[in-house]
């Protein structure tokens, strides 16, 4: 399967059309990585420079600014790559709901208009929860295209028994979820028990079927930049959709530094692969313009084609309201309280 991409400006191309959705489909469904035999070596002949990794993250948010609408157009394409998450011990089916109706319309109309964006259908890639509310989620989400998501495999400690990790899955995907967040066993990679990785991330995608798998490495509890690239790099080869930085859970989330590791690890794997694996920052990304920050990482590191759902996402809550309110000082001038904008 041949897939083309049109490069138009950004500014012009902020929503989803009809039939980019379509592609999107089409993609998941015939060109997902099917991972690769488990190899050792490539694993272990991995290093990374943590002083060099940390001088390019520093440099990210100042080599390349934007600027005015073409700001306000990547602030709407960052919606459009929205994981929308609620993952809350007091979550209720009202508190999916409500969450959903924000997916659906994440921007205000009136904003929409006043930006020139009208006939634009923006919705965020997913809604994210546990599985006990995917049915909640799925109820509220009924004649859109937007895909529910749900935790895994212990979310998020990921210490439950093998077997009962994999019945999530299985209940996840009967309950409807399109797509699943795993989280590892962090002892594998904190052990160098790498093939044992490899093993466990190539059971959750076989039992994922046609559903997308995102694959959580907690790197805040990987303990160096080493076993980022490493863990990253076995998940790959095992066959994950998605790896993703963090539960939202660990004391240290998503951060720009392992952002470099692990989109160059995707850049390694597609080169030498031909497949393409995606990314998802996750945790702690709180504002309009952290989230620019990582959509420059991932056209400074993996070009404009992981500037789409497809290939990018970014896990959060309270990210889109911040986003609407510097959409809203875009249009109008002035910046709005964030109540104006609420997500629940």
């Amino acid at each position: 399967m041949k897939v083309t991409h049109r490069e138009t400006p950004l500014a012009h191309r902020p929503g989803a059309a009809p039939e980019e959705r379509t592609l999107r489909v089409a993609v998941r469904a015939d060109r997902r990585n099917p991972g690769v035999p488990f190899d050792l070596d490539s694993v272990l002949a991995l290093r990374v420079n943590r002083s060099a990794v940390e001088r390019r993250a520093a440099t990210l948010p100042t080599r390349r600014t934007v600027k005015k609408e073409w700001q306000a157009a990547w602030l709407l394409r960052a919606i459009t790559c929205l994981d929308l998450t609620t993952l809350q011990g007091d979550d209720t089916p009202g508190t999916v709901q409500r969450l959903c109706a924000k997916a659906r319309r994440p921007v205000r109309e009136d904003l929409l208009r006043a930006l020139g964006g009208a006939d634009l259908d923006v919705t965020v890639a997913a809604v994210c929860v546990y599985h006990a509310l995917v049915p909640a989620a799925l109820q509220a989400l009924e004649g859109t295209d937007i895909p529910v998501a749900a935790v895994s495999t212990g979310f998020p400690a990921g210490l439950s028994p093998f077997a009962e990790r994999l019945r999530e899955i299985q209940a996840s995907l009967a309950a409807g979820a399109r797509e699943i967040d795993v989280v590892i066993t962090r002892a594998h990679v904190l052990t160098g028990e790498w093939e044992a990785l490899y093993d466990e991330v190539r059971a959750f995608r076989e039992a994922c079927g046609d559903a997308l798998l995102k694959v959580i490495l907690a790197t805040g509890e990987l303990a160096t930049l080493t076993n980022v690239a490493r863990a990253s790099r076995v998940a790959m080869m095992a066959g994950a959709d998605f790896i993703k930085t963090s539960t939202g859970k660990e004391p240290v989330n998503a951060t720009l530094p392992v952002g470099v590791v692990m989109t160059r690890a995707i850049r390694t794997y597609h080169e030498e692969t031909g497949w393409s694996v995606g990314f998802k920052p996750a945790g702690g990304i709180r504002t309009a313009r952290t989230a620019l920050d990582w959509l420059i990482l991932m056209k400074e590191e993996l070009g404009d084609r992981w500037l789409r759902a497809t290939l990018f996402r970014i896990g959060a809550s309270t990210l889109l309201t911040d986003i609407e309110r510097q959409l809203e000082h875009f249009a109008t001038g002035r910046y709005s309280a964030a109540y104006r904008h609420p997500m629940v």
